[in-house]
């Protein structure tokens, strides 16, 4: 039987992504001059932004456009939730911009709904599987802990993906490699928030991983705000972060 570290390589190497598209900085700023500000700062080093709820109430859609037009991709963390055919137009609306992901919440109908309003533009649909902020005593809260652990929630979002047609999920590392072991040899993309470089402050964020431990364990792309953000050195941070993906991609192809 494969290992789990196996199943990773084999799907790091069949998505063939670029080393340079694996992080995606998250935009997490109050308007668009300052996000402008950090695309300006990372210059050539980073193409990949998302555009969280923040920005989308101060022109994040505007922005969106604005990073499209110079050659940048785009992930907009909209997290789409609504009725089917709501969601369907939404998400039709997302994919004429251009834009190359997009989160979206809901049961199977809701993801085919997202899917079918893709239509044949290339606009990848995640689905949010459980918010890296959350931990049991958040389960425990919204009145989940007694019958399903984080894991059985986390799997049950991967695979109701998975069979209704989206591209991938937003996971933390630290369920990476249980969601590798259940679609082994299926074409689901992970793309990971809640990344902390050793040492580096958790802040509101309960699950984390570091770079290397997420993308060793079977992560695809990393989502990462602060630490690049508050970095006195943008650049120089972005580039230690790749140096840390390139490392955990040689650990998977070593283990395989």
């Amino acid at each position: 039987m494969r290992s789990s570290a196996v199943a990773a390589a084999d799907l790091h190497q069949s998505h063939a992504i670029e080393l340079r598209d694996r992080l995606i900085v998250a935009l997490d700023v109050p308007n668009q001059e300052q996000a402008l500000e950090v695309v300006e700062k990372l210059g050539d080093t980073v193409c990949f932004y998302k555009i969280g709820l923040q920005l989308h109430f101060a022109g994040g859609l505007e922005l969106a456009a604005k990073l499209i037009e110079r050659k940048k991709k785009v992930f907009l963390d909209s997290k789409i939730y609504d009725i089917d055919q709501t969601v369907k137009n939404a998400v039709a609306n997302v994919a004429k911009m251009g834009v190359h992901f997009v989160t979206v919440h809901g049961n199977g109908k809701a993801i085919k709904a997202a899917v079918e309003g893709r239509g044949s533009y290339p606009l990848k649909i995640f689905i949010v599987t459980l918010l890296t902020s959350l931990d049991r005593h958040d389960m425990q809260d919204l009145g989940l802990a007694e019958q399903f652990t984080l894991k059985d929630i986390v799997l049950m979002r991967a695979k109701n993906a998975l069979e209704s047609g989206a591209d991938g999920v937003i996971a933390s590392g630290q369920e990476a490699s249980d969601i590798r072991k259940m679609t082994a040899g299926k074409p689901l993309l992970i793309v990971t928030p809640g990344i902390r470089s050793k040492g580096v402050p958790h802040h509101d964020q309960k699950r984390v991983a570091t770079p290397y431990d997420a993308i060793s364990n079977g992560a695809d792309y990393l989502v990462i705000g602060r630490e690049i953000l508050e970095s006195p050195d943008p650049k120089a941070k972005a580039m230690a972060i790749f140096k840390e993906i390139k490392r955990g991609l040689a650990a998977c192809r070593t283990r395989g």
